[in-house]
């Protein structure tokens, strides 16, 4: 048999790999249009930042390390530039000799990845802008960093590899702004979680330019000017575009191989494309996702890698190993924090009108009484009939990749709120608490479910009729001096306990404490004394970090260079 892949690093060198382990006698070649093989991409922001000061150790196999242990032929500088699949045959350009040549195959697969997105911008091929996404990206970044010791950087885009950017460089030396066209950070979490991390950066003094647009890009005798929707313009020495990836589908399109709706190769659930004999693995890749049910993409590592094992086995074996698809569980360090998500966020669910509740908990990276306790933030979506969990996001500076590992798994395997609340964790004081936060999310969830409580969003809340409400904060006098929601009276929880059932039943009564607990407690009281009462979402921790995290005056934040109207 002869395999043939095209496209390395995470699906196609894993993919032929496996193929070695399962079949030592057949042919295996792997067509790689660039130099590199099999290499870290996500350690690539932190090499560019000195993090990973070896250059070496971003990379996990070279051509003559595939055909040394694998007995691969590995052809790096050579792309595919089409597929004849009645022939099967594959066109090959030789991009140092210049040769063009065909190449026979049994089996195809096709791992060609995705590309950044480059709009086509007013002076976007100004000298000292970048995409990163390989290795020659990064070489060029680095290599531009150093040699015109650049002291601003305006960085297009917030997503994971954004931030990551943001950080690394900022660490660099560098004085960084971030320009974002929605409203929030990271969109694969919601507002109420992007909001910690806003203002994480603005603490560390990078420039956030939320719903905001770059227009066009102009070079300049001191750099760069970056215009934006609004007419302000930025001078900066060098500009990132990070906004965002597509599956490169091109040649599956070429070739006549079905494209999904979301632009990925189609492929079912063994991974095969349209063609029998043509498999498709990684970011290009359109398959269902778990969770909705709906088609998707996943432009992650950890999914592309367990697909080329996958699809390896069914092209030796004959399709048995179905591929089950990703709830693309992602995570970022940003700065101090560590934020991500798994499933889908609230945005998503609204996309494909698909109907959620949602709970937002605060608590301990572990037991509250031994030192170094930090609070979290996170956030659960779930279905209001059975409490299946549909999407989890956390932040924090310490513990938060734990616990979304943990609800992760749980949505993995369909499960539910009730199974975040039978949860074991490891628990001893440094570690956890006896009711982890994980636990505490689903408690919280099963609470409402229940009828135990009635929760109310930040969002709703600013737009009931302040006429028809009244706020009561249950907090401390001493807490309630240090910040309230406009409105509130203060009657606290501790001591004050028979003046709830003085309160008016007329209005509906909205209760808060600090994270979500006291409030509880006082909406028990008074769902029990007949009131028409509702506990607010995350307390006020929540609602004050989102009304402090909406985009503000660009005048008003740090930036990269000056800032001025056109």
């Amino acid at each position: 048999m002869k395999y043939v892949i095209v496209g390395g690093v995470a699906g196609g060198a894993s993919t032929a790999a496996r193929l070695r382990r399962l079949d030592e006698n057949a042919e295996i070649i792997l067509f790689e249009r660039g130099e590199y093989i099999s290499y870290a991409n996500c350690g690539l922001p932190y090499y560019i930042g000195d993090v990973i000061y070896e250059r070496q150790k971003l990379f996990v196999q070279t051509p003559e390390s595939f055909a040394a242990r694998f007995n691969i032929e590995a052809r790096v500088c050579s792309e595919v530039e089409g597929i004849e699949p009645r022939r099967k045959v594959v066109r090959v350009h030789d991009l140092r000799s210049g040769k063009r040549y065909e190449e026979t195959y049994d089996k195809l697969v096709l791992s060609p990845g995705a590309e950044p997105v480059r709009p086509p911008l007013p002076g976007i091929d100004t000298e000292g802008i970048f995409t990163l996404r390989n290795v020659s990206d990064t070489d060029r970044v680095k290599g531009y960093v150093d040699e015109r010791d650049v002291k601003r950087a305006v960085i297009v885009g917030a997503g994971f590899i954004g931030l990551e950017m943001a950080e690394n460089l900022y660490e660099y030396g560098i004085e960084v702004t971030i320009v974002e066209m929605a409203d929030q950070v990271m969109t694969p979490v919601d507002f109420e979680i992007a909001a910690v991390v806003h203002q994480h950066l603005r603490a560390k003094g990078v420039g956030l330019y939320l719903q905001e647009a770059v227009t066009a890009f102009r070079q300049t005798e001191d750099g760069i000017e970056v215009e934006l929707r609004s007419g302000l313009v930025m001078q900066t020495d060098m500009v990132l575009l990070s906004i965002g990836v597509r599956p490169d589908a091109r040649l599956a399109k070429a070739a006549g191989l079905e494209i999904g709706e979301t632009g990925g190769i189609r492929v079912n659930e063994y991974l095969q494309t349209s063609d029998a004999d043509i498999y498709a693995v990684g970011d290009a890749i359109e398959f269902l996702n778990p969770v909705s049910g709906r088609p998707a993409l996943a432009f992650l590592a950890g999914p592309a890698n367990k697909q080329g094992r996958i699809c390896a086995d069914n092209i030796v074996y004959g399709n048995q190993r179905k591929y089950k698809g990703s709830i693309n569980t992602a995570i970022a360090k940003v700065f101090d924090l560590t934020v991500g998500s798994a499933g889908l966020s609230a945005k998503m669910l609204d996309r494909l009108r698909m109907p959620y509740r949602e709970a937002i908990i605060h608590g301990a990276s572990h037991a509250g009484y031994y030192p170094g306790a930090i609070m979290m933030d996170i956030k659960i979506n779930f279905s209001p009939g059975d409490g299946k969990l549909l999407g989890a996001q956390a932040v924090a500076s310490d513990g938060a990749d734990k616990r979304l590992e943990m609800m992760s798994a749980v949505i993995r395997e369909g499960g539910s709120v009730y199974d975040l609340m039978e949860l074991e964790q490891a628990y001893a004081p440094p570690y956890s608490s006896a009711k982890d936060p994980v636990n505490m999310a689903g408690f919280v969830a099963d609470n409402m479910l229940s009828g135990k409580v009635k929760m109310i969003g930040w969002r709703e809340l600013q737009a009931m009729d302040s006429g028809k409400v009244m706020l009561v904060d249950v907090r401390m006098p001493a807490e309630f001096a240090e910040g309230t929601i406009p409105g509130a009276v203060n009657i606290p929880l501790d001591g004050s306990r028979g003046e709830y059932k003085n309160l008016p039943k007329d209005k509906t009564i909205v209760v808060f404490c600090a994270i979500g607990l006291r409030g509880y407690i006082v909406a028990r009281v008074l769902m029990q004394l007949g009131y028409e009462v509702m506990n607010l979402n995350g307390g006020y921790r929540t609602y004050a970090t989102v009304t402090a995290s909406a985009p503000v005056n660009p005048h008003e934040v740090p930036c990269s260079g000056p800032v001025g109207k056109k």
